[in-house]
């Protein structure tokens, strides 16, 4: 590899962490696991009464991950599971969760939206286009190892 190219992927990768470091900050902030701030991010995308395999879906943790850190937020009383269809497991926030997304989720899904929406249309646009290209030549790539 050329050192340019091996200059710019380890920018990349750099960035990626840097990313990955904020959100681990706002969960030590918050007090939370990440996986318990991704799980109770995830519900305030998905809605109250999601299913684990749909927070799984969302974040790529593993079902083993976000089992454990679903039992630890029912244990602190931040929400409660309640039986679907079959095995289907529908999760809720108590009314403490709910509180809790509420004053600490919700204001970090708020300054995303600020970050984002403070980007000019068509730096989105190519922002999320780039990166969709390099996930699909990522996945591919993966497949072939």
């Amino acid at each position: 590899m050329n050192e340019e190219i091996s200059e710019e992927l380890n920018k990349f990768n750099s960035l990626y962490k840097a990313m990955d470091d904020v959100y681990h900050d706002i969960a030590f902030q918050l007090h939370l696991s990440d996986s318990a701030f991704s799980i109770l991010y995830t519900i305030c995308l998905l809605g109250d009464g999601c299913q684990q395999k749909d927070i799984c879906n969302t974040t790529f943790i593993s079902k083993q991950t976000i089992h454990s850190s679903i039992k630890k937020l029912e244990q602190d009383g931040i929400l409660v599971l309640q039986a679907g269809r079959g095995r289907d497991m529908h999760i809720h926030l108590t009314p403490a969760g709910q509180k809790l997304a509420e004053e600490k989720i919700l204001p970090v899904i708020e300054m995303e939206n600020r970050t984002f929406t403070g980007m000019l249309p068509e730096e989105r646009h190519q922002l999320l286009a780039l990166l969709e290209n390099y996930v699909i030549r990522l996945q591919k790539n993966a497949k072939e190892l």
